[in-house]
């Protein structure tokens, strides 16, 4: 693991402090050899694990966004009121969303040590393995960063372990920060090697290339309110001189140009089947689905039929598909190494496990991991329910049935359709009959109760948490994959290519350019990503009104049916919790509060976001339930 830089500042409540973990190494002495870089890189990375595998309603910023967007409601049980609090953008505490504020700066401490120490040690020779692990420095950081300031807005910009007084001061994220974050993506792809990392978790060039084109996207039409980017109207963006950055700016060509090399060079390509990329297709699933001889399941087993007519070859566990697919660009990688008793800075017990499998997955009335009921997916937490509108609004895309976008069923369950008996939970609220079919863990019959298909994989070993159900999900979760390379090189060109090519793959007809044609791509192949409520914001630029975007998709939800404490028959509907979703997204712009602690903390050098005022009901979390 990693070794700290020493404390930045006196008070270790500091989010700009750093995490200590062996005290009697420097920087003046670690790291000495080229496997210690390899350990703060580690280290940097596991920031990403930590948001990934802890509690998803206190620490995921990507299950957050969905939450945010119109694609999901809060739901779960009366007592979760993060996440409703979340959906409805208001606030139950003045420190609910202070966990990612405080990781993402880890990560940028973590990264600015691996930057500033590379050179302790001797590279002659291994030049190449030392601006490969500098260039992942400098690209973490950048990414940490957008995180950290499309989350929270205008905040401290952190660039070294030595913090100055300057770097305690709120910044403009559009003047100040985002320059930094393309600086630090610049850097990484010219420091940074090819697709010999490619699935290995680690970044490289091409991961940078492709976020450069994410980060400079959100600044360009949420920053310069840029409407339609295929226009060619955007503005460069002014770099930072640093190592690997040695250009003054840069332009929507040069994004262009840089996603096309991905496309061209990267090795990438879309995997043949859009299920592939998903647990639930998994070959022990698709075997029970095709056991009989004559393709009929056996008497007393289970089968999966959205998925029986795929290729074996192309299931999830199948070479080139799941994990480490072949359009995977780079991704957050679980393992079987959660424990209960993992104490370190920035450590949760199941940090190593993917938890959104469990946050998202199915709850049941009393049948919660009984396979009768709900095969081929297992029990969770239920919250973060896909809303009736991702639902409706792709009905009506695929012209109420005149085609079939394979990526609606491959997202979505449709409970009452697909699962036996399916039945609502008593105490739950904000159901919309929808679970989301991408993440909820999945089971076969060869396990018994609620225990994941991981558990009866080839290799797998005993749990390491040693409770399957929470602990024995180990999906990737996709930060960047090919097709958004492909819709985002569309969206920036008015080029329709690759715009086709997603389409063709979903089933669906092959369309011309048209912003509305992209907006629509994006949400149906990125669905539960974390990547819709940062578009719905981009698409809308910094001076909403009711008509704009994300205000009028969001106050769409109101309305719709919705049921509450099990009680189908309960003519119920969704209604904002406070005022309106258009008036909270307007005062917000789609920012979270910043930690009141932390405000308390920086003495005045950090400010509060615009509708976040405590002293106001609309921004207070208010039972409904």
């Amino acid at each position: 693991m990693a070794v700290a830089s020493a404390a930045m500042f006196t008070s270790c409540d500091d989010m700009l402090d750093t995490d200590p973990r062996v005290t009697e190494m420097t920087q003046a002495t670690f790291p000495g050899k080229p496997a210690d870089v390899e350990a703060l890189n580690a280290a940097t990375y596991s920031i990403m694990n930590t948001m990934g595998g802890g509690d998803s309603d206190t620490q995921n910023p990507f299950y957050w966004w969905e939450l945010m967007s119109d694609n999901c409601y809060g739901s779960g049980g009366l007592q979760d009121n993060k996440v409703k609090s979340l959906h409805h953008l208001v606030e139950m505490s003045s420190n609910q969303f202070s966990e990612p504020f405080k990781l993402l700066y880890a990560g940028i401490s973590r990264a600015n040590n691996q930057i500033e120490t590379i050179d302790n040690v001797d590279w002659t020779g291994n030049e190449a393995k030392r601006n490969q692990l500098l260039g992942e420095g400098y690209f973490m950081r950048g990414l940490y960063t957008l995180w950290l300031t499309q989350m929270y807005g205008d905040v401290p910009l952190v660039t070294s372990t030595t913090v100055t007084d300057e770097m305690q001061q709120q910044v403009s994220a559009e003047d100040v920060i985002y320059p930094q974050i393309l600086s630090d993506f610049v850097s990484g792809m010219n420091l940074m090697g090819d697709a010999a990392f490619a699935g290995s978790g680690h970044a490289n060039k091409y991961a940078a290339k492709a976020f450069a084109a994410r980060a400079y996207m959100f600044w360009a039409g949420f920053y310069k309110n840029v409407g339609e980017l295929a226009s060619g109207s955007a503005p460069a963006i002014n770099l930072v001189k640093q190592e690997g950055c040695e250009i003054a700016s840069l332009s929507q060509a040069d994004i262009v140009a840089g996603l096309k090399d991905v496309i061209d060079n990267g090795g990438y390509k879309l995997c043949e089947d859009f299920r592939s990329l998903w647990q639930y297709s998994n070959s022990l699933v698709w075997d029970e689905t095709h056991d009989g001889v004559d393709g009929a399941n056996k008497e007393g087993t289970h089968g999966y039929a959205f998925i029986a007519d795929m290729k074996r070859e192309n299931c999830f566990d199948m070479p080139g598909m799941g994990n480490g697919n072949t359009e995977e660009i780079f991704q957050i990688q679980f393992m079987n190494a959660s424990s209960w008793g993992i104490t370190q800075p920035y450590a949760t017990a199941r940090m190593y496990c993917n938890y959104l499998s469990v946050f998202w997955a199915l709850r049941v009335n009393g049948n919660n991991g009984n396979r009768d009921y709900t095969y081929p997916f297992t029990q969770g937490w239920g919250q973060g329910t896909p809303s009736c509108n991702i639902w409706d609004d792709w009905t009506m895309a695929e012209r109420n049935g005149e085609y079939t976008d394979i990526r609606k069923l491959g997202s979505l369950i449709d409970c009452d359709n697909e699962l036996t008996e399916y039945s609502y939970v008593k105490d739950d609220c904000e159901e919309s009959g929808y679970g989301v079919k991408k993440w909820n863990g999945v089971t076969v019959d060869a396990l018994t109760g609620d225990s994941p298909w991981w558990d009866a994989a080839p290799g797998f070993k005993t749990s390491s948490l040693d409770n399957p159900m929470q602990g024995d999900h180990f999906e990737d979760f996709y930060l960047m994959r090919l097709a958004d390379v492909y819709l985002m090189h569309a969206e920036l060109t008015g080029d329709k290519t690759y715009l086709n090519k997603v389409q063709k793959r979903a089933g669906v007809p092959e369309t011309g350019y048209s912003l509305k044609a992209i907006q629509d791509e994006r949400r149906w192949e990125f669905a539960f990503e974390g990547i819709r409520f940062n578009d719905m914001r981009r698409w809308t630029g910094n001076k909403p009104t009711a008509d704009s975007y994300a205000p009028k998709a969001l106050q769409a939800q109101a309305g719709k049916k919705i049921v509450c404490l099990g009680d189908k028959s309960n003519k119920r509907t969704m209604e904002h919790m406070t005022c309106s979703w258009t008036e909270r997204y307007i005062a917000t712009n789609g920012f979270l509060a910043k930690p009141q602690s932390q405000i308390t903390i920086m003495n005045g050098k950090l400010v509060q976001n615009p509708g976040w005022d405590a002293s106001d009901p609309t921004t207070q979390y208010k039972t409904l339930y």
